[in-house]
């Protein structure tokens, strides 16, 4: 399986959007909330090019935001980049 990673904010409902997605299809995740961490905000930022919270990350290629995580889920994208990795499934 592969790592997911998502950089998250406490009281931001996209990023309990994202989580309960998550949540709902049994995967594991690290969460790295950047709430008062700058060096992991910039980290995130450095990584996914954007300052709003949640961005994910499927192993270490950018997947988005909760929105593109919605749509990739709506469109059945997200299993098959779960399950063969993220150039499969490419945005």
């Amino acid at each position: 399986m592969p790592v997911i990673t998502i950089y998250t904010k406490p009281w931001c409902g996209y990023c309990w959007r994202a989580k309960r997605l998550l949540d709902s299809k049994g995967l594991t995740y690290q969460e790295i909330d950047v709430t008062e961490d700058a060096l992991m905000e910039a980290e995130m930022i450095r990584r996914s090019g954007h300052t709003t919270a949640p961005q994910v990350f499927v192993d270490e290629v950018y997947v988005g935001d909760s929105e593109e995580l919605a749509r990739l889920e709506g469109e059945g994208r997200l299993d098959v980049i779960l399950n063969e990795g993220p150039a499969t499934g490419e945005r």
